[in-house]
C-alpha cells in the first residue's frame, strides 16, 4: 500500500489494491472505497456504504485509517454499518439528533478500543484507580490485551499526547475481538459502556509513564465524578 501511495494513486486506490488479496463482502456486493464526491448530498454516510458496498474517501490520513480498520476488523466494520443502517431505518432516516445508540456508534467507531485483562484490572479501570492500576498492578499488564480500533484515535496517536484518551469495551478473556459478539449488541451500546482509558497511560506505551509522577495529573487520570481525593 505505501508503494501504491507513494506512486500517487489516491487513498481510495490504494486501499483497493489491498482488497483484491483480501475481499470483504456486504449485503449490497464487495466492499469497494471510492471518492468522497459519490456521496449524494443529503444521504448519509452509513446509509449510502450499505446501499452500496461503497465508502467514500478521502485523501487524508482520517479515512486512510478508516480504511485501514475496514481491513483489519472487517467483520466489527460490517456489524456497525448494519447497526446504523438499522437505527436510520428505525427513525426514519437523517434526523437533527442521532439518538443515543447511533452516538454510542460513532464513538465505538472512531475512539474505541478493547480491553482484555485479569478481574483485578478491569475492577481498578471501572473505579479510574489509577495510581494501583499503573502502580502495583503494573505487572499484571503483561497479561492483558488492548486492541485500539478507531481510526481517529489512531489518528491523534500519530501526534501523541498525554491527554488522548480511548472509550474502551471490556471483552471476556476468551473473546475473539475481531468478531462481533454479545457486547455487540444494540442495547449495550446504546447504555455506552464504555470506559476511558488514557492510553499513554499503559505500560511499555510510552517511555515517559515509567515514573509514578506521570500518573499524578489529574487533568489526565480524572478520578471517578463524586469520588473524594485527598
Amino acid at each position: 500500500m505505501s508503494a501504491a501511495l507513494a506512486a500517487g494513486a489516491s487513498v481510495a486506490e490504494a486501499l483497493n489494491d489491498q482488497l483484491r488479496a483480501q475481499p470483504i463482502p456486504l449485503a449490497a456486493g464487495a466492499l469497494r472505497f471510492v471518492a468522497q464526491d459519490e456521496l449524494p448530498e443529503g444521504e448519509a454516510y452509513e446509509a449510502f456504504i450499505h446501499r452500496t458496498a461503497r465508502v467514500p474517501t478521502r485523501d487524508n490520513a482520517h479515512d486512510l485509517l478508516n480504511g485501514l480498520i475496514w481491513l483489519h476488523w472487517p467483520a466489527i466494520k460490517t456489524r456497525l454499518n448494519a447497526m446504523h443502517e438499522q437505527a436510520l431505518a428505525e427513525s426514519g432516516g437523517v434526523q437533527t439528533r442521532r439518538g443515543p445508540l447511533r452516538d454510542a456508534l460513532t464513538l465505538f467507531d472512531e475512539n474505541a478500543a478493547f480491553l482484555q485483562a485479569p478481574r483485578a484490572l478491569e475492577d481498578a479501570l471501572r473505579q479510574r484507580d489509577w495510581l494501583r492500576l499503573f502502580g502495583p498492578m503494573r505487572p499484571l499488564w503483561q497479561q492483558a490485551r488492548l486492541h485500539l480500533f478507531g481510526h481517529a484515535l489512531l489518528e491523534k496517536l500519530m501526534h501523541p499526547r498525554k491527554p488522548i484518551c480511548a472509550h474502551v469495551l471490556l471483552l471476556p478473556e476468551m473473546a475473539d475481538p475481531a468478531r462481533p459478539g454479545a457486547w455487540m449488541a444494540a442495547e449495550t451500546l446504546a447504555s455506552k459502556p464504555f470506559l476511558p482509558l488514557p492510553v499513554l497511560g499503559v505500560p511499555g506505551w510510552w517511555p515517559g509513564n515509567e515514573t509514578a509522577d506521570f500518573y499524578a495529573d489529574a487533568a489526565v487520570f480524572r478520578p471517578m465524578p463524586g469520588a473524594q481525593t485527598g
